[in-house]
């Protein structure tokens, strides 16, 4: 059973991902389809160094896991259930902005 200090903690983790616009991208992107780092940076249109530091930021914040692939590493969500989180977070927020319109 998770404590609320625990349930505090992981959403602010998952704030903390969200606080920045590239790593939101990144996080729609890899709703999407996992990617290899450099077509993310490619399709992105971020440097790739920039690019790894945001995703080192969403992989400590538990939202992003690599799988290795042969020789090059792939980024994927941690579980298929934050793609439909973010979803149900974005179209929450467009509801009220339309309600209160």
């Amino acid at each position: 059973m998770m404590t609320i200090a625990s349930d505090i903690e992981v959403l602010a983790r998952f704030g903390r991902a969200l606080a920045d616009p590239i790593r939101c991208r990144i996080l729609l992107a890899l709703c999407q389809v996992p990617a290899h780092p450099a077509e993310l940076a490619d399709a992105l249109g971020i440097s790739r160094t920039r690019l790894s530091n945001h995703l080192a930021c969403l992989r400590d914040c538990g939202l992003v896991v690599t799988v290795p692939v042969g020789r090059r590493t792939r980024y994927e969500l941690a579980d298929e259930r934050l793609g439909h989180a973010l979803d149900d977070l974005r179209t929450a927020v467009v509801a009220v902005e339309a309600d209160r319109a």
